[in-house]
């Protein structure tokens, strides 16, 4: 719907209020504002006594629009300071007084139908959390703004845009729940309960993503309003009105206890809320907001919307998380879950639960194809349908999916007890075992970050055997030691409980030692979640023990590269990529992907022999040369060595518009009983389509995609090559740019600079940077003029033509750089202060590395190799959506690490090197080689893997090439263009022109028939 389809008296109304008007008095603009709340579907009606104009506080002062929980005060014009200020203060007044008279969460709306302002209060100040500025074609979004904030409207689908729009991270509704959880945290989190929490959720990401995890107080809040939000979707699910509920019962999880549906919502990290003053108030703000939506009928994982809406992109990439789409995930688990009914079907990283989700509807309709009674079909669904995850958010929202996936119906119909079988574990084992499992026990270390106890809880090995008797125990023990009656530092006798478990004698002596400690941490208020701690991080203990694997592993395990984990993440992954053979080093090493090791981890730990697996991956496992090791299929773990047979793969990465950061693929395979592995086929199946925005099931994409067969080009296998690779070079890593390149401003010094000396200041490019230099100040300062280079980068290069290159700072002598304390620096006074203000600079980033600056400009020698420079070299752009190559024809030139560069002989040899790579037909022959982000643009050498020839002027071949090549080098040069502009604008121009040139065809025709 569009603002022009709403009813024209809410559309007059509209039209009103997006026009400050000097002659409308404040009470014109509050019936307006009135007849908006009574006319745009916010499920309000003249009856509604909440909604009234000057209202009454108590001290003759009067609201002027006040509806549910929502103060909202009209002035005529907001933009003078004063007047905001004014109207600021006296609505906090009114807000106060209402929370005072009612223990209600209020916010307080201030507007002048134009301005519209949503605050939060927080001692007895209001702080603005959303603002909206109205205009006549805003209606439409003005009225989704204002229904967030008042939370009134009921019955609403929650599709993934209604998610997005309503409850992400630029709704207001999102923005007033944070803004109040944040109050909160920022007032009690020293608290020993609510800090204790936090220290464990630290040490749970910390252990499972390392550097890549930073201890923010905003990703702990944010996480705490997802567990929160899901918890109270749980109970929406099972029609639970949580209106009426008090916060702790919903958050604790005592109506599924009582329900008997086990494992749903209990006590976790995230409860602290309820603990604090405030929370509860917070807990039934979130509540009515959330039961607008109809959550009873959802045909798809809707969570990990709500998951993606709130954390940022960026905070997810550094973790690896890339949710699965609905319908791929539907897919993978159609055409591997081949007999549900008696496959077990484990994802060992399963997110907010989509897999989960496609694979519990599959087993559930098949139960009833069958005839099963709901009561078989839900207790076998609970054993063959299981999740794990080491994120205690991806966990609280895949048991609510699984919710979901059953069904309101199902789930209040004659079910018996269920017990949802997501847990919270480390499907890795990155320590192997060690920590968890030692000498027999189950090992739960009981501190976090930064604490030192001697005590542990160890539970014998044996006990897991029988998961659900020993969450039973578990669950007793922890009753126990938190039962309000018992005297602080007593611990009671437990023969009762273990008798009444059956729990054998020899194991006894250990469990009270446990018992122990729990009233021990109790009496220092540091319990509450170990009864949820323990049986989750037992579980994947449980799962790997050989009769209870799986006959299917399905997923989308974390996307971490090497080069984005710490170093001591780093060390543990080498060496266990080493141990299994799917270590690759050397230059490579930085592109190595986590995916690989946690397929065979997951293959060897909780796959039956025979059993079968499809995992979505980064489509570079299929072929890159750094994924050979995981494709031939051979783990050589030291204690269990894995063999697989691959079966097949889907290439997805010619599917638009992309769904991940990167291009995809999947693998599929099964795990044999042999020594025999069958390496990854080249085989392939290739999908391409476009894929229009909103469709979620596999029905409805299906008609979008083309299945072909294909096969897989297999970079660095020696299939192709061309004795040019070793001739080409990578260039300077001239980064960061601040500290390098200049603008060399005339005329600013009127006194003059003396002979020799140029004024330069740091150039405003901020291409390559990442966020914290684009924000470094810039250097000013003198140099003398004999360091500033003239240096080439990627934007430099069109299809034959150069644009003119950019200054920069380099402190070359010679071929030596000089760096701070060389004892040559203070020959150049000027050089010295620039380059020793550079290096302080640099040695002063964040996470700083030991690599000197020096180190950082001559990375892999490349800058010194290129110097002195030579008279005629080829130059190529590292990554671009397609090739673009000139001809360098100065020694004088640096060239920047965008580029590749080469010399060659003669001019002939460039022109003919320059019409093979500028040829579309080369860049179509080199895309499935290339590496890619999200297409296929990264050029770097592999272009090298077509066989391409040495020049021989005398071939015929290699000589028309290099004739066509002078041509159409002459056509370009002969183009007008402004090359102040953008070379993204430029280069699309010159590829135009060389498409209508004579000889674009013939050219084409040359290079593929040379390289076919």
């Amino acid at each position: 719907m569009s603002t022009e389809q709403l009813p024209n008296d809410l559309r007059e109304v509209l039209a009103r209020l997006a026009v400050r008007n000097a002659m409308r008095t404040e009470a014109t603009l509050q019936a307006d504002v009135r007849q908006l709340l009574l006319s745009g579907d916010f499920n309000l009606g003249d009856q509604d006594l909440s909604v009234d104009l000057e209202t009454q506080v108590g001290d003759g002062r009067r609201i002027d629009v006040e509806v549910g929980c929502t103060v909202i005060e009209v002035k005529k014009d907001l933009r003078g300071a004063a007047v905001l200020t004014a109207a600021t203060r006296q609505l906090a007044g009114y807000v106060a007084e209402r929370v005072q008279q009612t223990g209600q969460q209020y916010v307080g709306i201030l507007t002048d139908g134009v301005d519209w302002r949503a605050y939060h209060l927080r001692d007895q100040v209001l702080s603005e959390v959303a603002k909206f500025t109205h205009k006549a074609t805003r209606g439409l979004d003005l009225l989704f703004w204002l229904e967030g904030v008042l939370a009134t409207q009921t019955h609403i689908t929650p599709t993934p845009p209604e998610i997005r729009k309503r409850l992400g991270a630029n709704s207001s509704s999102h923005q007033l729940d944070k803004a109040a959880l944040a109050a909160l945290y920022d007032e009690y989190g020293e608290l020993p309960t609510v800090k204790f929490k936090r220290g464990l959720w630290a040490r749970l990401l910390r252990t499972a993503f390392g550097a890549q995890f930073q201890d923010k107080d905003e990703l702990f809040i944010e996480h705490t309003l997802l567990v929160n939000s899901a918890e109270i979707i749980a109970h929406l699910v099972m029609d639970v009105d949580v209106t009426t509920l008090q916060p702790a019962t919903i958050l604790l999880g005592h109506r599924f206890d009582r329900a008997r549906l086990y494992g749903v919502v209990e006590s976790d990290f995230f409860d602290w809320v309820i603990e604090v003053p405030g929370g509860e108030a917070f807990v039934k703000a979130l509540s009515r907001r959330l039961s607008r939506f109809d959550w009873s009928d959802v045909e798809h994982d809707v969570l990990k919307v709500l998951y993606e809406s709130i954390i940022s992109t960026d905070t997810r990439r550094k973790l690896g998380e890339y949710y699965t789409p609905d319908w791929l995930a539907e897919r993978v688990v159609s055409e591997n879950v081949t007999d549900p009914l008696n496959q077990r079907v484990l994802d060992p990283s399963c997110g907010s639960g989509t897999f989960l989700f496609h694979a519990a509807r599959r087993y559930l309709h098949a139960a009833e194809s069958a005839g099963m009674s709901l009561r078989e079909a839900l207790r076998g669904l609970t054993d063959h349908v299981v999740g794990i995850d080491l994120h205690p958010v991806a966990v609280a929202l895949a048991r609510v999916t699984y919710l979901l996936a059953i069904g309101r119906e199902r789930l209040l119909g004659d079910r018996g007890t269920i017990h949802v079988p997501v847990y919270l574990g480390d499907s890795v084992q990155w320590q192997q075992r060690v920590d968890l499992l030692s000498e027999g026990h189950l090992t739960i270390k009981t501190g976090t970050a930064g604490q030192v106890y001697e005590n542990e809880l160890r539970f014998p090995e044996e006990l897991l055997a029988d998961a659900r008797s020993f969450d039973d125990l578990v669950n007793s023990l922890a009753d126990a030691a938190s039962n309000p009656n018992r005297p602080m530092h007593s611990v009671p006798s437990l023969t009762p409980l273990l008798n009444r478990l059956a729990i054998p004698e020899r194991y006894r002596p250990q469990i009270a030692e446990d018992f122990r400690i729990l009233c021990a941490l109790v009496d220092n208020n540091e319990n509450h979640i170990w009864s949820y701690y323990i049986r989750n991080q037992a579980r994947p203990m449980w799962l790997s023990r050989a009769e209870n694997r799986a006959n299917v592993l399905v997923g989308n395990p974390p996307w971490v590269s090497y080069r984005k984990m710490s170093q001591d993440l780093q060390k543990t992954f080498k060496e266990m990529s080493q141990d299994r053979g799917l270590w690759q080093g050397g230059k490579v090493a930085s592109h190595q992907d986590l995916s690989s090791l946690f397929i065979a981890r997951a293959v060897q730990q909780y796959l039956t022999e025979g059993g079968t697996f499809a995992f979505v991956v980064p489509n570079a496992v299929l072929d890159r040369p750094y994924f050979s090791g995981f494709r031939e299929g051979r783990y050589e773990d030291p204690s269990e060595p894995v063999t697989v047979a691959f079966t097949g793969s889907w290439d997805l990465r010619r599917l638009r518009p992309h769904f991940f950061p990167r291009g995809s693929g999947v693998v599929m395979g099964r795990r044999n009983g042999s020594d025999s592995p069958v390496p990854l086929p080249r085989a392939t199946e290739r999908w391409t389509g476009y894929i229009p925005p909103g469709l979620n099931t596999w029905s409805a994409v299906s008609e979008h995609i083309s299945r072909t067969p294909a096969e897989l080009a297999i970079a660095g296998e020696g299939l192709i090559d061309s004795p040019y690779r070793s001739k080409f070079e990578n260039g300077a890593t001239i980064y960061p740019r601040k500290l390098f390149f200049v603008d060399t401003p005339e005329g600013e010094d009127s006194l003059g600079l003396g002979g020799g000396r140029t004024a330069v200041r740091s150039s405003p490019v901020t291409m390559g940077q990442d966020g914290y230099w684009k924000q470094h100040a810039p250097l000013e300062g003198v140099v003398e003029t004999e360091f500033i280079q003239q240096v080439m980068l990627s934007e430099c290069v069109l299809p034959y033509r150069l644009l003119p290159p950019r200054k920069a700072v380099l402190p070359l002598e010679g071929r030596t750089i000089l760096h701070g304390e060389h004892p040559h620096m203070d020959r150049y006074p000027d050089l010295a202060d620039w380059w020793r203000g550079a290096e302080a600079a640099w040695d002063a980033r964040p996470q700083a590395t030991s690599m000197t600056l020096v180190e950082r400009l001559n990375f892999f020698k490349g800058l010194t190799n290129q110097l002195p420079g030579t008279t005629l070299r080829v130059v190529y752009v590292k990554s671009g959506t397609y090739v673009s190559a000139a001809l360098i024809e100065s020694p004088d030139l640096i060239i920047e690490t965008s580029l590749y560069w080469g010399t060659v002989h003669s001019r002939e040899e460039g022109m003919y090197l320059c019409a093979i790579l500028n040829t579309p037909a080369l860049t179509e022959l080199v895309r499935p080689l290339m590496s890619y982000g999200k297409d296929e643009r990264h050029v770097d050498k592999y272009v090298w893997e077509l066989p391409i020839p040495l020049f021989d002027s005398q071939n015929p071949v290699h000589a028309r090439l290099a004739e066509l090549g002078a041509a159409e080098a002459a056509r370009v040069a002969a183009m007008e263009l402004d090359e102040s502009k953008a070379f993204t604008r430029l280069r699309p121009l010159v590829r135009k022109e060389l498409s209508l040139s004579p000889h674009a065809m013939e050219l084409d025709l040359i290079v593929s028939e040379l390289l076919d």
